[in-house]
Parts: C-alpha cells; sequence; structure tokens
C-alpha cells in the first residue's frame, strides 16, 4: 500500500426509492407480511441481504447493503412481489457508512493539535477519537490501531480523499509517521 493509497470499504448503504404510485402501507402489510412500526412497514429480506422501510410516503428505504445495485435489486425484488414494476423508480442516495486503516498506530490519547479542518474529541465509551471534518462533511472514528470508520458520507471517493488528508494531517503533526 503506498502512502496515498488507502483502501475504503463500504459497509453501509442507504438509499430510497420513490415509485408512482407511492406503496400502500396496508398493501406492503398484506402481500409482503410486512410488520407496522409506527408510520412506517419494515421488512427483511434474505437475498438480497437487506432491511426495507417503506416510508409513510410510500417511498422504499433499502438498509444494510454496500452496493447500490443490491439497493435497487432488493427495492426491485418487493415491487414485484407486490405485482408491479421498476419502472419511473427514483434514487436517492443516503449517508454511507466506510471503513479504512491508515496502517499505522495512531497515537489519539496524544494527538490535542489545531487540526484546523475538524474537530476531534475522545468516545471513552468507543475508545476512539471522533473527528468532525468539516472540510468533506463526514464524522471519523478513528481507533488507536489505525482502524477508521467514516460515517454520514455521501461517496467513498470522498472517504478516500479525507483519509489521505487527514493521514497527511497526522503526519504533518508528528502524530503518526507516513
Amino acid at each position: 500500500m503506498s502512502d496515498n493509497n488507502i483502501d475504503v470499504r463500504v459497509e453501509n448503504i442507504l438509499v430510497r426509492f420513490s415509485v408512482s404510485p407511492p406503496i400502500d402501507l396496508e398493501e406492503a402489510v398484506e402481500r409482503l407480511g410486512g410488520v407496522k412500526n409506527g408510520d412506517v412497514i419494515i421488512k427483511s429480506l434474505d437475498a438480497p441481504r437487506a432491511t426495507i422501510v417503506i416510508d409513510a410516503q410510500g417511498r422504499i428505504i433499502v438498509h444494510g447493503t454496500h452496493r447500490i445495485g443490491a439497493a435497487r435489486a432488493a427495492a426491485k425484488e418487493m415491487l414485484l412481489r407486490m405485482g408491479r414494476d421498476e419502472s419511473g423508480m427514483t434514487t436517492e442516495l443516503g449517508p454511507i457508512v466506510a471503513s479504512f486503516e491508515f496502517g499505522e498506530v495512531v497515537p489519539v490519547h496524544d494527538l490535542r493539535a489545531n487540526l484546523q479542518s475538524g474537530t476531534q474529541s475522545f468516545d471513552e465509551r468507543l475508545g476512539c477519537m471522533r473527528l468532525n471534518d468539516t472540510r468533506h462533511d463526514l464524522e471519523l472514528l478513528i481507533w488507536p490501531n489505525g482502524k477508521c470508520v467514516a460515517l454520514n458520507a455521501r461517496h467513498p471517493n470522498m472517504v478516500a480523499m479525507a483519509a489521505v488528508h487527514w493521514k497527511t494531517k497526522f503526519a504533518d503533526k508528528k502524530s503518526m509517521k507516513v
């Protein structure tokens, strides 16, 4: 692995699909075996493995996949089970949870420097540094062993850019070898 080549793995992507006409919640309970929970219907799928939420507006939210194609396949399966097709289905991408490794130990307890494009705090419960990255509009959880989880990211490439940025920042602060 070169200094700037950090392998980002998407752990979860949240995708919302809108269809016309919207899905009727009662029909989703009857035809899909979904469980009503407040204003939404929840249905777990085994293949593709995903959790489907049908919201009050009749949109399909897919949680638990790591690829957009898998999320689309899950939504399409739900529509087919209801006797509908996917024509006219629109897609909205939600936040991504991704992970990567710096490949070095990060002394998170000793890192107290002003990092300019982010603010940090130590999360005692998780044993990691929480870094709010305002430059890349995401939050990083950084463990002392160099493992990281990016929360609320919009694209894996943005996570990779953040990883390279912070690895360089830590090296500049003599917090970590590059």
